[in-house]
């Protein structure tokens, strides 16, 4: 099977191991959110892998680029979400800075 030039960056592959920890965290979300916070975040993780493996297949330098920006700003996007989870005593202090380490540590966000 061919491995696609996206499936070999580490910031991929930390972009998925991030999407399995918000699906993991999201689990434990009132269930009166799943419409509302949890598919907003859950779309917005899965947006940062998903425009970095768009990004790659594509030939210029200006269009990656374009899609390392949407990718960067669904990571922002995450983010905010993951603040105000933390205000609505979604997720605790110690789970929000695991996930902002993550993304931080990742290098999702600069």
């Amino acid at each position: 099977m061919k491995e696609f030039s996206f499936e070999k960056l580490n910031v991929w592959k930390d972009s998925i191991a991030f999407v399995k920890s918000i699906y993991e965290i999201t689990q434990s979300f009132p269930p009166e959110e799943k419409f509302g916070l949890i598919s907003q975040i859950r779309r917005a993780s899965i947006s940062i892998s998903s425009n970095l493996a768009q990004g790659t297949s594509r030939n210029t330098n200006k269009d990656k680029s374009h899609f390392t920006t949407i990718a960067f700003s669904s990571a922002m996007e995450v983010l905010n979400q993951l603040i105000i989870a933390k205000e609505l005593n979604y997720i605790s202090n110690d789970d929000y800075l695991k996930l902002r380490q993550q993304l931080e540590k990742k290098q999702l966000i600069y």
